[in-house]
């Protein structure tokens, strides 16, 4: 996106450290989707040097189109070894075929973000974001909770997007990060899946 951080910045994540102040750290990037087969922003040799990948559309990168396009794009998104979520997929401009898509992220092994900042900046989304969670509980594909704060005192609430899972009775077994061991378990698994796509 236009006021994004140079590429510079998601190479230096090195000088980063894995723990500060008690609390462990996973240096990563949210990048664009940026055609319809799939590609990101990043280019590969620099995704597997990231330890957290969240793969979403944005307007200003890649506009409306049909939910087929939007469908093989979150597709080609998911085939592709060093995604780790896919990313608040519920916009209302931004269809797709919300069962083919969530096999697709189980197959792959890949996250789909439920996030809290919908319900405040993205509320015409909510529908789209019930209905996915719904595809997710029925294939059994794993989730990933968050604030997608964008203020500081946002950090770790997540009280609207849990409350939509409970109502539809989602298994807390499908969120991965409900405990730590669960969440390093996927973590574990990705290090394995990034390392075989490295050789």
């Amino acid at each position: 996106m236009t006021d994004a951080p140079h590429i510079w910045h998601f190479g230096n994540m090195r000088v980063v450290p894995d723990e500060l102040c008690g609390v462990k750290l996973l240096k990563g990037a949210e990048a664009n989707l940026c055609d319809m087969e799939g590609h990101l922003d990043l280019p590969d040799s620099m995704l597997e040097k990231l330890g957290w990948v969240v793969a979403s559309i944005h307007d200003p990168v890649l506009p409306p189109d049909t939910a087929e396009d939007y469908t093989a794009a979150y597709i080609g998104a998911a085939r592709n070894p060093y995604v780790d979520v896919i990313g608040h997929s519920g916009l209302t401009r931004h269809p797709y075929d919300y069962e083919a898509g969530v096999k697709a992220f189980r197959d792959a092994g890949k996250l789909v973000e439920i996030n809290e900042g919908t319900f405040l900046s993205r509320p015409a989304s909510l529908e789209n974001c019930l209905k996915i969670a719904s595809c997710c509980k029925a294939y059994e594909c794993r989730v990933v909770v968050n604030s997608d704060a964008h203020f500081a005192a946002q950090i770790g609430r997540t009280p609207k997007a849990l409350a939509m899972l409970a109502e539809i009775g989602f298994p807390p077994e499908l969120i991965v990060n409900t405990s730590l061991d669960r969440f390093e378990a996927y973590l574990e698994e990705r290090r394995m899946r990034v390392s075989r796509a490295a050789v």
